[in-house]
């Protein structure tokens, strides 16, 4: 399942938190660490689960050191590995994350999104605390911000490229439980040990969304 876009009718404001979450993503990726051929930044400022863990930084010089080994929690959220890795990411990010900031508004949104993608590194961590492969990606926090969507705009719906290339329109409840039920039998199917997709993440930081959403949505209007 390849979401596409989705039902924006009802939004008010100007989502421009999500747009700047997007452009800082896309002047990381381009600026800092060069399409993704910068090394040096990369690997300086991923999120090593042994690092955080241990509270020592492993980096081999002559890579740069960070400020400290925890700012990587944060830096790790705006980084990618390739454009097809940052394309994917901005583009679940812009379809939903505009629905969410609209309701919640713009302070509480951003708020939402660092600490989904905060519980998204702890679940990478837990799941192997020794681990020295880099973390990087936004797909954590974006996890969250679907988790946030599914509970609160289960219905809406979402136009989607399915499995066999066809474009459907389906509820979003379905759109995302098929995406985290991916998620699921690929985290259980992989193994720990090895780089990819940080499934483990993406699990922590939907859960998350799922459970804060209605806390950060107090006082709001449906």
């Amino acid at each position: 399942m390849f979401p596409i876009a989705d039902d924006n009718s009802e939004i008010r404001i100007i989502p421009f938190v999500t747009y700047a979450i997007v452009g800082l993503n896309i002047l990381v990726f381009i600026l800092l660490q060069g399409f993704g051929t910068n090394d040096a930044f990369t690997y300086s400022f991923s999120l090593v689960p042994r690092e955080i863990t241990t509270g020592t930084d492993i980096t081999i010089p002559p890579l740069q050191h960070t400020p400290s080994i925890y700012f990587t929690l944060l830096s790790s959220m705006f980084m990618h590995g390739d454009i097809m890795h940052i394309f994917g990411n901005m583009l679940f990010l812009w379809i939903f994350a505009d629905n969410i900031e609209n309701r919640i508004g713009h302070f509480r949104f951003i708020i939402f999104y660092l600490v989904c993608g905060f519980a998204a590194a702890f679940g990478q961590i837990v799941m192997d605390t020794r681990s020295i492969i880099p973390m990087l990606g936004a797909s954590g926090a974006i996890s969250g911000v679907l988790g946030g969507y599914l509970v609160l705009f289960p219905n809406k719906q979402v136009r989607a490229i399915m499995f066999n290339f066809m474009l459907t329109t389906i509820p979003a409840f379905v759109a995302l439980g098929l995406w985290f039920g991916f998620q699921l039998l690929q985290g259980f199917l992989s193994s720990k040990e090895q780089g990819g997709v940080a499934y483990a993440a993406h699990i922590g930081g939907f859960v998350a969304g799922v459970v804060l959403i209605k806390i950060f949505a107090i006082g709001t209007q449906e």
